[in-house]
């Protein structure tokens, strides 16, 4: 496909608006190198190397071969050749994993630059070691989560057969024709749903919502898929419901540790994978639930999210992308209200990764982990990829308000011992 002149889908102009002073709208996932292929055995890594097997890669990634042009609502990509100098470069030294969450916190305030293609692959050794940590960043305008996540694998090296990752392409829509009462009941949600985004003030006043500061923290938080699997899928749970789960465990420890009571219910937005269609790089719905933080056993909790995200996740994966985030305009309008919204007290992203170990220009990738954009008055959310066996988690938060630290270590315990 020509990039030479090609306009922006609506959703991903929409993604573009979202990007501004104080809120970066970048996909980020980091990892860790073990020595190998262009990582010396002393932990040296050789940018001529990773710079010529990503240079390869790039013939077949046209998504990172463009760049912006034109203005207001009205923008094009551009074909252009990245410049690898710029887009793989060396960082600081990093010691070791509260290092790279320092590091992280501080690039989801960093914009990319709008003159080059929007994104950038960095590479920092570790102060104590000899791995390497790496952070590759993929604006959201080019991709979602999921698209990203497709991306971020194309740059990797290419798995052997036997190691090819499963299809995680998200259910099809029904392809018979909708009845008309179907179509009105999508359309008289869809204005329902509208106004809530608009207009709804669920969440009272709380610590989780406000102005935000440029104090980012991340925090990350890892657990064994295959024992969290075998734990709560006997339960009519799924490993969302269970990351879900988790998640409330972390507001329960987080909120009081702020000084506030507990909620009976607090909303958290979710987003829901929906059928590839067209060129747009963003194609996601949004569905919410209720986290019951007041309900004292942790098996009930598990059950009740179960229960929602079920219903739930047809319902958005029917009514499609959100309304006001189909087009600028409608993006526009929701980015000056939402720095009031009472909507959702936070966002939960979870996005399915390869299941066998990757590698990047012959370096083993040991361990990755997703950091998600915190938008609109949100200052709290957290995101989740499966990778090689483990299910990686990010929390991200405003570390002048949100007590981060009490939330991730809550969530770890809580994924812990739903997979004991």
């Amino acid at each position: 496909m020509s990039l030479s002149s090609q306009r922006l889908a609506a959703a991903d102009e929409a993604n573009l608006v979202l990007d501004h002073a104080g809120q970066v709208n970048v996909f980020l996932v980091a990892g860790l190198l073990d020595p190998g292929g262009f990582v010396g055995a002393d932990g040296d890594p050789d940018l001529g190397a990773l710079r010529a097997a990503v240079r390869e890669r790039l013939a077949g990634l046209p998504q990172l071969r463009q760049v912006l042009t034109g203005r207001g609502f009205r923008h094009r990509w551009a074909a252009a050749q990245p410049d690898l100098e710029q887009h793989v470069r060396l960082g600081p030294a990093v010691h070791g994993l509260p290092g790279l969450e320092i590091l992280c916190g501080d690039l989801m305030g960093t914009p990319l630059l709008r003159g080059l293609p929007l994104w950038e692959l960095l590479v920092m050794p570790d102060a104590g070691s000899r791995r390497v940590w790496i952070v590759l960043r993929i604006h959201h305008a080019v991709a979602d989560g999921i698209q990203a996540v497709a991306i971020a694998g194309q740059l990797f090296d290419p798995p052997a057969p036997a190691a090819a990752p499963a299809a995680s392409e998200p259910r099809p829509r029904d392809p018979q024709r909708r009845h008309p009462l179907a179509t009105l009941r999508t359309f008289l949600f869809g204005l329902h749903r509208t106004r809530l985004t608009l207009t709804a003030s669920g969440v009272g006043a709380t610590v989780l919502l406000g102005p935000r500061s440029a104090n980012r923290g991340v925090a990350f938080v890892d657990i064994d898929l295959a024992a969290l699997e075998a734990n709560t899928r006997p339960r009519g749970a799924t490993l969302n419901d269970a990351l879900l789960a988790s998640v409330a465990a972390g507001y329960r420890a987080a909120l009081p540790a702020a000084g506030e009571p507990l909620p009976a219910r607090l909303p958290v937005s979710i987003p829901v994978a929906l059928q590839r269609r067209g060129t747009s790089g963003n194609q996601v719905g949004v569905m919410l639930v209720q986290l019951p933080l007041q309900v004292p056993d942790a098996d009930d909790r598990l059950r009740l999210i179960a229960e929602q995200s079920r219903a739930e996740k047809g319902r958005a994966r029917q009514q499609g992308t959100l309304e006001l985030m189909r087009g600028p305009v409608g993006a526009s309008i929701m980015n000056r209200l939402a720095q009031r919204q009472h909507l959702v007290a936070g966002f939960v992203t979870n996005v399915p990764g390869p299941p066998a170990r990757l590698h990047l220009a012959g370096a083993p990738v040991a361990a990755i982990w997703p950091v998600a954009v915190i938008a609109a008055n949100v200052r709290l959310g957290v995101a989740a990829i499966s990778y090689a066996g483990r299910l990686s988690c990010s929390v991200h938060f405003d570390a002048r308000y949100v007590p981060g630290a009490v939330f991730a270590g809550a969530m770890a315990d809580e994924l812990a011992r739903l997979s004991a």
